[in-house]
């Protein structure tokens, strides 16, 4: 019956997609979001559905979609060319089967990224594709949510509706992608025109942000609880009375912190003393062996390269006995640890070339967001979106860079279509910029934005 399902949804979605096309482009975000061939029991695991879907929204874009005022921007140029380098890295990866098996994935999520920014050529467009964005992703946030507020969660013990601890359905993923996707979320909420803003869209709105706040309860996932408090952090600039801001933030801390499970806060309470966690002190192990890696190959191993490392820690415990107190420390070995870092992750496989150009691309991301950010900051009416929009996208990527220091998800796909997002955002507006400066010289051209309200999603 779930088969059924989940293959009644998705022809029903091409199908709406073949009279407006650039509905099979958030088809394909559904599809790698969601992962329904996952959940699927034998229909959808069947045939590849992701490379059907990729190819009719591609095959439909070649065909239908207007190619006026298409740019290729230089963000896209160093994703490809991160893209051709990372494809040299496999063929000479020290293990080249398993370093194939990731490039199956990563090429693909990457060339979807380089073309996305040319289908988001309107403001209804931007819209509609984070909002597939969102309710994909809320898909699994909502599920353990629920679950979460049900049972408390625990470590490695929160299904997500599959029992999968890879991708979007891994603890750590999940509740940074959770987390950044709560800028987004509000500003759906507030500026969408999919959806009337009324009461309705806002509840909604509220109860998916404090949904995407107890996944990492849910999955007892530390760097959710960094997340959460850089989001907390990044919505301090744009509060209007910050005093207000802090003080109801400390007042709902003050209520939850006794509310969370056990199991939540003794895992955070190791944050406190690395030394005497075995999952820390791993991760600096793992740092450590691949700075000396890359020290000796400075253009990486190719994906999977740390399968070769072998580690030794010193773990401290200390046992409190009466009013003494013994600290002992034992020696661990252990062997193809992961990087759990998206910057060291970078560098043990793609070397400095690779973690310079991944450096790159996300600091022109944000550059031009604070840009935007600052150039229409204050605008009214048609303008009045762009602001917020490029601070939403500009929080969502800082707390994926934060998060992105505790785990190793330097190429997940839901990254990349928000810089994909970002890119055609920014050509929208540019456009939009060097339209309304024509205008002003007397030449009469009609507002992208305005042209947009009309469009319907049009292919």
């Amino acid at each position: 019956m779930r088969d059924l399902a989940f293959v009644g949804f998705l022809l029903a979605l091409i199908g709406l997609g073949l009279k407006r096309p650039f509905l099979l482009v958030c088809a394909y975000a559904y599809i790698d979001i969601v992962s329904p061939q996952r959940l699927s029991y034998y229909l959808l695991n069947a045939v590849p559905v992701s490379m059907i879907v990729a190819a009719l929204a591609i095959g439909a874009w070649l065909l239908v979609d207007d190619k006026r005022n298409l740019k290729f921007t230089g963000r896209q140029g160093l994703m490809l060319v991160l893209l051709a380098y990372a494809g040299v890295t496999t063929i000479y990866a020290d293990f080249h089967l398993d370093a194939l098996a990731k490039w199956e994935w990563v090429w693909k999520s990457m060339m979807w990224a380089i073309f996305l920014p040319l289908t988001l050529r309107t403001k209804l467009r931007v819209e509609v594709y984070l909002l597939f964005m969102t309710l994909s992703a809320a898909a699994i946030i909502i599920v353990g949510g629920i679950k979460t507020a049900v049972s408390g969660g625990g470590y490695g013990a929160l299904n997500l509706m599959v029992d999968n601890n890879s991708g979007l359905y891994e603890g750590s993923t999940i509740s940074t992608v959770a987390i950044a996707l709560v800028p987004i979320i509000l500003w759906l909420a507030r500026y969408g025109t999919v959806f009337p803003r009324d009461w309705r869209v806002r509840l909604f709105a509220y109860n998916l942000v404090f949904a995407c706040l107890l996944i990492p309860v849910g999955t007892v996932a530390r760097t959710g609880l960094v997340c959460i408090a850089a989001l907390g952090i990044l919505m301090l600039r744009d509060v209007k009375n910050r005093f207000a801001y802090m003080a109801l933030v400390a007042a709902g801390l003050a209520v939850a912190v006794p509310l969370l499970p056990d199991t939540f806060t003794d895992r955070m309470e190791t944050i406190q003393g690395y030394q005497a966690d075995k999952s820390a002190t791993t991760r600096l192990a793992v740092w450590s062996w691949t700075w000396d890696y890359a020290g000796e190959n400075p253009m990486g191993g190719g994906f999977e390269a740390y399968k070769q490392n072998r580690l030794r820690m010193d773990l401290v415990t200390t046992a409190t006995a009466g009013s003494v107190q013994s600290i002992s420390t034992a020696t661990v070995e252990d062997k193809a640890r992961a990087y759990h870092s998206s910057y060291f992750e970078m560098l043990g496989e793609q070397g400095f070339p690779g973690l310079a150009l991944f450096l790159l691309i996300h600091a022109a991301g944000l550059i031009r967001m604070e840009v935007l950010r600052r150039r229409y900051r204050g605008a009214e009416g048609e303008d009045a979106w762009i602001s917020p929009l490029a601070t939403a996208l500009q929080n969502a990527q800082l707390i994926y860079l934060v998060g992105a220091l505790f785990v190793g998800i330097a190429w997940q796909p839901v990254i990349y279509m928000l810089l994909a997002v970002q890119i055609g955002f920014d050509v929208l507006v540019s456009r939009k910029t060097r339209e309304q400066s024509r205008v002003g010289w007397g030449r009469k051209v009609a507002s992208p934005s305005l042209r947009a309200e009309g469009e319907a999603i049009q292919g």
